[in-house]
């Protein structure tokens, strides 16, 4: 059973206000170390009781590959269901590039155009040490986005405490019956007070998953991860180099129109933290090289025609920079990004047929940031603000001699009016909250901003490519379109008593320039043509709308007797169009989660009760269909073999309900036991067995 421990009161504080004005009191807090204001997923292979700030930590169980499944168990977060190695994050209403998200210190872009990829595909579950996710709006230092961040941490073999270097092992091997699979992985390595070395690798792999009433083809999947990482410590300087490379193997992704052939990718990062001159200094270097090939006719039935087999090959390179420095209370900071990205549609059985929907994309950003923290009374403020220059650049498209001559003239007048975009962005966040007593209020105020993704803007094309939605519409990029600005209030209160913990949070974010998908304009003809040629007659093009989210978040602890623990969360989202009476696209239904656990003294149990609400409140614009609500239950384990031998497991879906999440995506694959166009449904009945050894 997988430690699931909430790091202390994760709403956010903040109000607009003035950073150097704050600046003459207090330390400023690590970017990597908000935990008074985080939740964090601690991932340790085994049931640990511990006592965070007096709450009980709650109890995760991390069942499938995909890391977003364990995050969403979070208040407010919720899984968007693309694939077994393909899942997002929804964190109150937000998804994608709206949310910060880091694997193993690293910010990067996803290599596919449909989000295939998304960051935590590259934070396998059996090499997880930690998620952190902040509930409230994130710092400034932290990067951009809408609302928070998430922060994956891998593995990695700490410093020793002693001059003579130490070995460590720590390995895991889990097994899932519903779909056979199967994941082994860890890390090994050795470490002295001043130098450590690890290695660190996984192995994962499944076939189709079951469910009530059959399998979901095309759901296999496979994926290898192997780095290594190492450090040297002299006094209170650190240097760090870790180097990991990730192979996803054909994995099937019926919500889409292809499915993967093969992701490989690099990760390089280069650290320094310590000091200079008496003042706190971090500086990082890293690099995350993504090649990629997808198509739709290697592990789904074949296209019926050989002008219909497609391959896509698409590349993205990231290049980042980042520097902190403190001066007593003030951090300040400057942060840089480099990716370039390309994307080539081709037919395997006809050489002259390639289209570079995404040709040469370039997107720089370069951004500083000040930040400061004060304590009042027992009360702590930290605000911060961040200014971001953006430029984004598309070289003209190309396409072979087989191309039908409206796609031709359609990437001839896209070259006609190509040009580069630059903007300019600020956000600022200040967060007030109160650490001790019985009664500890929290409150948030941010303005936050996000500029159009290369999808979003360049994709002249009309294609699938959506960033993840995988919803089988069609969509067309928009030049003109303006950045995101998101102004949001967030808050509430932590409860803290000897044998109860309660944390209510309520928030709302208005957004202005929303980016969604809308009817395209009838003067935009040759794209709905080339849309309706290739089956969809009512083609989306990304724009410029009105938006609020807005809801309310809460999960209790209550240690019933000493052996005997009750937990739950709950989360409710609400999103509307403010410039029409529309809901917006793709938001979760109420939705939560109950368990009660015995435990003994190194044993425990875990019965668990899952539940949606149906979803009625959906996008007309979007042809966005409703879903009925569901609950399951779970049961789950966890003991003690032997010193450092620790197995957990249990059965998933005990009484075997047929059910589909509103978020999972739609079934594109023919010959499945799941019809096409039908949302695909959760798993079935399991068993779910992991053995974790330390030494």
């Amino acid at each position: 059973m997988f430690t699931h421990a909430i790091r202390y009161p994760a709403a956010a504080l903040v109000a607009l206000g003035s950073v150097i004005a704050l600046s003459p009191a207090v330390r400023a807090e690590e970017e990597d170390n908000p935990a008074p204001l985080t939740d964090t997923i601690i991932v340790s292979g085994h049931y640990e009781p511990a006592m965070i700030d007096g709450q009980d930590p709650e109890t995760g169980h991390a069942v499938k590959p995909d890391a977003a499944a364990l995050v969403a168990t979070l208040p407010g977060a919720a899984l968007i269901g693309n694939g077994a190695l393909s899942g997002q994050v929804q964190y109150r209403g937000l998804f994608g590039e709206r949310l910060s998200v880091r694997v193993g210190g690293q910010s990067f872009q996803s290599g596919g155009p449909n989000a295939m990829d998304p960051p935590l595909h590259y934070a396998p579950v059996i090499l997880l040490k930690s998620v952190s996710v902040s509930r409230g709006a994130a710092q400034v230092s932290q990067g951009t986005g809408l609302g928070g961040a998430v922060d994956a941490t891998l593995k990695t073999l700490d410093f020793g405490a002693s001059s003579t270097f130490a070995p460590h092992v720590d390995m895991a091997a889990s097994y899932r019956s519903v779909d056979d699979g199967v994941a082994i992985g860890g890390i090994a390595g050795a470490a002295s007070d001043q130098a450590r070395v690890n290695v660190i690798a996984a192995w994962e792999h499944g076939d189709d998953y079951r469910f009530p009433g059959g399998h979901a083809a095309d759901t296999a999947y496979e994926r290898l991860t192997y780095g290594l990482s190492g450090g040297l410590r002299q006094g209170n300087n650190t240097i760090t180099l870790d180097y990991r490379r990730q192979e996803t193997d054909p994995s099937g992704n019926p919500p889409f129109a292809m499915d993967i052939e093969y992701f490989n990718t690099d990760f390089l990062r280069a650290g320094f933290d310590g000091s200079v001159g008496g003042h706190a200094l971090s500086l990082a270097l890293s690099y995350t090289g993504v090649r990629h090939a997808m198509n739709n006719y290697a592990l789904r039935p074949v296209p019926d025609s050989v002008t219909r087999y497609r391959r896509t090959l698409a590349d993205a390179d990231t290049y980042t920079a980042t520097g902190k420095i403190t001066f007593g209370a003030l951090m300040l900071g400057m942060d840089a990004s480099v990716v370039n990205r390309d994307v080539t549609i081709t037919n395997p059985n006809n050489a002259g047929f390639s289209i570079t929907s995404l040709r040469g994309i370039r997107e720089r950003r370069v951004g500083g940031f000040a930040q400061v923290e004060r304590t009042f009374g027992g009360w702590h403020v930290d605000a911060g603000v961040r200014v971001d220059d953006w430029r984004a650049s598309m070289d003209n498209p190309q396409t072979g001699a087989a191309v039908p001559d409206m796609v031709q003239m359609l990437a001839m007048a896209t070259a006609a009016a190509n040009r580069s975009h630059d903007n300019t962005t600020w956000d600022a966040v200040m967060r007030i909250w109160r650490e001790d007593g019985t009664v500890r209020p929290r409150l948030t105020l941010s303005r936050k901003s996000r500029v159009p993704n290369a999808v979003e803007r360049f994709s002249w094309l009309p294609t699938e490519a959506s960033g993840g939605l995988a919803d089988g519409n069609i969509y067309i990029g928009n030049p003109s379109l303006r950045p995101e600005v998101a102004w949001a209030a967030e808050g509430g209160l932590d409860l803290v008593g000897q044998a109860v913990t309660f944390r209510p949070s309520v928030f709302y974010r208005r957004i202005n320039n929303y980016i969604q998908g809308t009817p395209v304009p009838m003067d935009m003809m040759t794209q709905i043509m080339i849309a309706t040629m290739n089956g969809d007659a009512t083609p989306l093009v990304f724009s410029n709308v009105d938006a609020k989210l807005y809801g309310f978040d809460a999960d209790v602890s209550w240690q019933i007797v000493p052996r005997l623990r009750f937990d739950a969360v709950v989360s409710y989202i609400r999103g509307k169009r403010r410039d029409i009476d529309d809901n917006l696209y793709r938001i979760a239904p109420l939705n939560g989660r109950a368990s009660l656990t015995y435990s003994g003294d190194d044993w425990s149990v875990t019965g668990e009760l899952v539940a949606a609400a149906a979803q009625h409140d959906v996008s007309v614009s979007n042809s966005e269909s409703r879903s009925p609500g569901w609950a399951i239950a779970n049961l789950w384990f966890d003991t003690g073999l032997a010193q450092g031998l620790r197995l957990s497991g249990g059965v998933e879906n005990v009484f075997d309900r047929h059910y589909a999440d509103h978020l999972s995506g739609l079934n594109r694959v023919a010959g499945s036991d799941v019809a096409v166009g039908e949302r695909m449904p959760a798993s079935g009945r399991g068993v779910f067995l992991r053995l974790g050894a330390t030494f």
